[in-house]
């Protein structure tokens, strides 16, 4: 996967701006990695 830098060059924003947005996609979720996300993500496609 890419760095939340690697993200952020690529949207043309802050590494930081990328950081606050998934730590709100992670309290939503109520996860606290990309990884748990992620898990979360196939759980609910793949039943």
């Amino acid at each position: 996967g890419k760095t939340n830098r690697d993200i952020a060059d690529i949207l043309g924003m802050s590494h930081r701006t990328v950081n606050k947005h998934l730590e709100h996609i992670f309290e939503k979720l109520g996860v606290e990695t990309r990884a748990a996300a992620a898990a979360l993500a196939s759980r609910s496609i793949h039943g």
